[in-house]
């Protein structure tokens, strides 16, 4: 059971990162008036943040 929790908070924040990362680089996208190159941006900085909080979240339950 303990696997299946860790295995769902790893990905909500994976998701949670790529929708804030989409988010971002929307706004970056139409900031600069380049929504096709600030959205692919943008979501692959919120699956850095996401990777980044879910090994985050596993390294303080240890």
């Amino acid at each position: 059971m303990n696997g299946n929790q860790s295995e769902d908070s790893r990905q909500k924040a994976m998701g949670a990162g790529i929708a804030l990362g989409a988010a971002i680089g929307l706004l970056f996208g139409l900031a600069l008036d380049n929504i096709a190159l600030g959205l692919p941006i943008g979501i692959g900085v919120g699956v850095a943040v996401g990777a980044a909080s879910a090994n985050k979240n596993k390294e303080s339950r240890k």
